[in-house]
């Protein structure tokens, strides 16, 4: 399978997160628990992987499966780090609005490359880097109101501290990212088994914040597996399996491609979503998404395209044949 096939299937699955969840809200309100969302798609997740891995096992006899402690311990490790960065971008929303919280949310593509760069070792060329701070400049344009309005001056008015949380959130999203991309990458071991010990604990920690939901609300509306499935529609279980697909294809462009392949995708997706909300909600289109989408372009082909379609790199002279002289060789 072609990464590029993968990354287009990702950023449709990624928009459509976001249409998705709006459409199950009922008068701009959920009728189920949202932390139960994240929980079923890592048990979708898991199961998936557990069953590619059975059929992995029975048509191959050479599937490598690194069963070491050393090596499994490391698996929870993307978890904790996004339950971290959960928590600090509900901390995040205490002090800046919703739009300048998007807008910050964008440093993650330029930190993502710089760690990437750092901790993979992985080279980038100078338009690479180029092309990846046109991606973030162009994501932000796409979301940057008119600055007529309010909310164009709350970007600058938002306390030390909220600035200060929204870079630690980038960061710990992109490290998330980059940990990952390590962790497949390291051996040879099957792909379906490092998804089965990635989502093992994914569902582990979900069920956990399940539960400590539960105490922390006094078990007022009982306990979380009795009411599970409350409030769920065809839409709410279409939510579910997006997210879950969405993140089994993230696993395989961490394993055959790279993190940044990941940032364009969720980028190319945010697009998307805006110029769909036209046709699907009320929504109005913009001149600063229209910049955007056009930045972006110019991102995704400054980074993927040859070198030489960008700039006209001098042609290799050869010698002609009159230009040689003879050698006279002494015996």
């Amino acid at each position: 399978m072609q990464w590029y096939f993968v990354a287009a299937l990702l950023t449709v699955l990624t928009s459509s997160q976001g249409i998705l969840t709006t459409l199950s809200q009922s008068n701009g309100k959920y009728k189920y628990d949202y932390a139960t969302v994240p929980f079923l798609a890592e048990v979708f997740k898991l199961a998936v992987s557990c069953v590619f891995l059975w059929r992995e096992c029975r048509t191959s006899l050479s599937v490598r499966m690194t069963t070491d402690w050393k090596s499994v311990r490391l698996y929870p490790i993307p978890s904790i780090i996004y339950l971290v960065h959960n928590n600090v971008q509900f901390a995040t929303l205490v002090y800046v609005d919703t739009s300048t919280y998007q807008i910050m949310g964008n440093l993650k593509i330029v930190t993502t490359g710089i760690l990437f760069r750092l901790f993979l070792r992985r080279k980038l060329s100078n338009l690479q880097w180029m092309a990846i701070v046109l991606l973030a400049v162009g994501t932000t344009t796409s979301q940057v109101k008119g600055c007529g309005e309010a909310s164009c001056d709350s970007l600058f008015s938002a306390p030390i501290q909220g600035y200060a949380l929204g870079i630690l959130s980038a960061c710990m999203s992109a490290l998330a990212g980059v940990y990952t991309e390590f962790l497949m990458k390291k051996n040879n071991d099957s792909l379906y088994w490092q998804n089965v010990q990635l989502y093992t604990f994914g569902v582990i920690f979900n069920m956990a914040r399940l539960v400590f939901d539960d105490f922390r609300g006094g078990f007022e509306n009982g306990p979380w597996w009795q009411r599970i499935f409350n409030g769920y529609s065809v839409t709410t279980w279409l939510v579910v399996l997006n997210l879950g697909s969405t993140g089994l294809l993230v696993s395989w462009l961490m394993k055959y491609a790279d993190n940044i392949v990941k940032v364009y995708s969720t980028s190319m997706a945010m697009l998307l979503t805006m110029v769909l909300s036209v046709y699907l909600f009320t929504f109005k289109p913009t001149l600063q998404l229209f910049l955007g989408i056009i930045i972006c372009m110019m991102s995704l082909h400054m980074y993927f395209a040859p070198p030489n379609t960008l700039v006209d790199l001098p042609l290799p002279v050869k010698a002609t044949p009159e230009g040689l002289k003879e050698v006279a060789v002494v015996e």
